[in-house]
């Protein structure tokens, strides 16, 4: 059986007709398999959904119960039409999880999703698993990508709170997955105080401390008195009126996007800390070389770059040419 009998990308994206399923549908389907709770990769209104335990949870969580007609977690090899398809930690957010797609005869496929190698406090670590094409992100998929060690980063943020102990620290975050891990981080670095959050990620901070994993105390970040010097929120808040009851705040950021310079300036960020869950350069060449696929799909990002590493190397690939998969909306 020919690799794309069993996967091919299409406008609704990638689709498996032995199956008869999408796997992080673009639009409304009858089945979808969802790697994570991201909103551009996972959408509310499919006829069902399968996906892990706290990936469901989490669309419940964004998009209320009614989010999908069936759900399904994820557990075990499943068999769907004429396929088995199984699920893999990814290493990315809390839920996240790559999928294994074996036909009876034929390439075995692992849809990695967003996956990263760094260690998480808030989530399972990747997971190889060996396969025949391996489909990879390449969201910073060009050699300039190298992400720093997040605790360097957060002796960078503890060192600026000590220089400016009556500033509070404002730090941007996607609500889900980065900004809990930040404040896991922050709890790791020896910040022990409370730390505000903004109201927007209140119950996804909740859902992971019911998960066990411990952030410590957090107060609201959207009182009349704020009494923590640092505060996580949404970027999107930045740009409200909420930033204005914090006299003199060090702004800062927390994305890989970080280690590109203008896009710091162009936000106005004081104290840009690059901190990424996704994999840099050196990690996803090594996830390849550990791999060892007979070929690689490359997806959403930089495809080009990642294109021209495998040619070299000796691996067979192709681009996707996916479109719709960008960051995790604000």
């Amino acid at each position: 059986m020919r690799a794309d009998q069993i996967l091919r990308p299409t406008p609704a994206g990638l689709y498996c007709p032995q199956g008869d399923f999408y796997i992080d549908p673009l639009r409304p389907v009858p089945r979808a398999l969802i790697t994570h709770g991201h909103g551009d990769h996972a959408r509310a209104g499919h006829g069902s959904v399968l996906a892990t335990r706290q990936t469901l949870d989490i669309m419940a969580i964004r998009y209320g119960d009614d989010f999908a007609g069936q759900r399904q977690a994820a557990e075990g090899a499943i068999r769907i039409g004429d396929v088995t398809v199984s699920f893999h930690p990814a290493g990315h957010i809390l839920g996240s999880a790559q999928i294994a797609v074996m036909p009876d005869k034929g390439p075995k496929i692992v849809v990695s999703g967003d996956y990263c190698r760094t260690p998480n406090p808030t989530c399972a670590p990747f997971e190889p698993v060996a396969c025949d094409i391996f489909v990879t992100e390449a969201t910073f998929g060009l050699p300039v990508f190298r992400h720093p060690d997040p605790m360097d980063e957060m002796a960078r943020l503890r060192a600026s709170m000590a220089e400016f102990p009556e500033r509070p620290h404002l730090i941007g975050a996607y609500a889900l997955g980065k900004a809990q891990r930040v404040i896991a981080l922050a709890r790791a670095a020896g910040i022990d105080g409370s730390i505000a959050i903004h109201g927007a990620m209140q119950r996804l901070c909740d859902y992971h401390v019911e998960q066990g994993i411990e952030l410590g105390p957090l107060v609201p970040a959207t009182a009349d008195q704020v009494d923590a010097q640092l505060v996580i929120a949404p970027p999107s808040a930045f740009a409200s009126s909420w930033v204005q009851r914090f006299a003199d705040p060090v702004i800062g950021f927390a994305s890989g996007w970080m280690a590109v310079r203008a896009r710091a300036r162009q936000r106005g960020v004081e104290l840009p800390l690059v901190i990424s869950d996704h994999v840099d350069w050196p990690q996803v060449t090594a996830t390849i070389r550990e791999l060892a696929p007979e070929e690689v799909w490359i997806t959403h990002g930089t495809e080009d770059g990642l294109m021209r590493w495998c040619e070299l190397e000796g691996f067979a690939a192709r681009p996707l040419r996916l479109v719709g998969y960008e960051d995790e909306p604000e």
